[in-house]
């Protein structure tokens, strides 16, 4: 395979948009796994540790981090990765919109052949090649330059 090959494959792929599809879920995917760590390392792991403490006859918070050598609840961190996951989302949502903008930029509209046309008797959706309107029943005319004209 020729250098010149693997790159215009390689162009060919990131242009197709699979690459960005693929960066934005590993980064929201780690960025929500922080916020799962959080909730496990400083939200549960502390109640946990509240409810042993209380079955091993431990009173105060101390006595409990001493059992099990686990710090307080977190509160703070966990707001903190919350938080960090809404600000990676909002920038890569301006990060992709911004790509796809400029994606855009070069390609040209496609221009869709006319295929129906309108009655101008009834006003129904018909073929563009209709001589007769199988709505109305009026006879149609098509003239060279793609007029219409009703005959009755």
């Amino acid at each position: 395979m020729s250098a010149k090959g693997f790159v215009g494959e390689f162009k060919e792929f990131v242009s197709r948009g699979n690459v960005m599809d693929l960066a934005v879920g590993v980064i929201i995917g780690g960025a929500f796994q922080g916020i799962v760590s959080s909730l496990c390392d400083d939200v549960i792991t502390p109640f946990i540790q509240l409810i042993i403490g209380k079955a091993t006859g431990k009173t105060s918070i101390e006595d409990m981090t001493a059992v099990l050598n686990v710090g307080g609840i977190n509160f703070g961190n966990f707001i903190s990765a919350i938080i960090n996951f809404f600000i990676m989302a909002i920038i890569i949502f301006c990060i992709v919109k911004a790509v796809n903008k400029l994606t855009e930029i070069g390609k040209k509209p496609v221009e869709e052949e006319v295929t129906t046309k309108e009655c101008p008797f009834c006003f129904s959706e018909i073929s563009i090649k209709a001589t007769k309107c199988p709505h109305c029943t009026a006879q149609l005319e098509v003239e060279e330059d793609k007029k219409i004209k009703i005959e009755k």
